[in-house]
This record gives structure tokens, C-alpha cells and sequence, in this order.
């Protein structure tokens, strides 16, 4: 049974933050944490930290430091909408999240999205309130099979910037 969810997750960035990662909306699993990509068997962590050839980080402050030492922000397009558990299958009544937070404070050089559903959402809502265009990337989602580990690696080495 779907029901109408604000996100719950605030957007992690800070001044230094270079890269915008996007994902389209928090899996239950990352709801309940209060952090993204919380679900085990979502192999975002395992990639990002493989692209800088960092350690996989285990709890929410080491991914948060991660990501602050990467120059990384994250948040996702979605700010509110109608869901079924996590499935983005199920997303209607969309409402978009404002990066102009984030855009205003950091020197986001790259923006990416995680999916084809956070770019689609991208593209519908957010591309023309940003005037920027996002690179999407292939989904590190567990539903994502097709996709191994080192495939994903070589799609998402392009998050790693000077």
C-alpha cells in the first residue's frame, strides 16, 4: 500500500563539496538509518569507496567523513511523494527537493544521478529550476543486477574529480 512520505534526510554537503550525488528517493532501510544507501546489499558504498581506493565505510560517521574527504554531497530529487516501500517502480504525486541549497553553498563541479529514475526525475523537475545538466549513472541499487560490481566501477569512476 503506497503512502504520501516526505524525506526524512537532510542533504549532507559543506563548502568543500565538488560533487552532487543523487539518488531519486531513501529505500526504507535508509528512512529507518537517516542516511543514504542504508540497505546492505545496495553496493554504493563498495563502489564509491573502490573509485578512490578507500576503505568501504561501515557506519554513518564514516560515511560521513567519507564523503567529506572525497569533496562529495548527496541528497536526492525527490523531497516528497507517494511510495510502496522502496520501490521507485511505485513513485507517483512527485514533489521536488530545492538544490539550490546546496548549489548556493558548495562549488558543485558535477552533478550525477544514481538510476534512470532519479534522471528521469531529474530531467522532469529539477534540470530547469538548476539550469545544469546531470550525468546518469547506472544504479547501484541490489534490483540493478544486470550491473556487476566491476561494470559499475567502470561507469561510476567519473565521480572522481582533481
Amino acid at each position: 500500500m503506497k503512502e504520501h512520505i516526505v524525506h526524512p534526510i537532510p542533504p549532507f554537503y559543506d563548502a568543500d563539496s565538488q560533487v552532487l550525488i543523487l539518488g531519486s528517493f531513501p529505500s526504507v532501510k535508509s528512512r529507518e538509518q537517516m542516511f543514504f544507501y542504508g540497505h546492505p546489499q545496495n553496493r554504493f558504498w563498495k563502489v564509491a569507496a573502490a573509485v578512490f581506493g578507500d576503505d568501504v565505510p561501515a557506519t554513518i560517521p564514516a560515511k560521513r567523513a567519507f564523503l567529506k574527504k572525497h569533496h562529495i554531497a548527496m541528497w536526492d530529487v525527490i523531497g516528497s511523494c507517494d511510495i510502496e516501500g522502496s520501490s521507485d517502480a511505485s513513485i507517483t504525486n512527485v514533489k521536488a527537493n530545492d538544490l539550490n541549497v546546496i548549489l548556493k553553498e558548495a562549488d558543485i563541479k558535477a552533478i550525477f544521478v544514481n538510476g534512470k529514475t532519479a534522471y528521469r526525475y531529474y530531467r522532469k523537475y529539477t534540470e530547469k529550476m538548476t539550469g545544469r545538466p546531470a550525468v546518469c549513472l547506472p544504479s547501484t541499487s541490489p534490483a540493478n543486477a544486470a550491473w556487476t560490481v566491476d561494470k559499475l566501477l567502470e561507469e561510476w569512476k567519473q565521480i572522481k574529480h582533481e
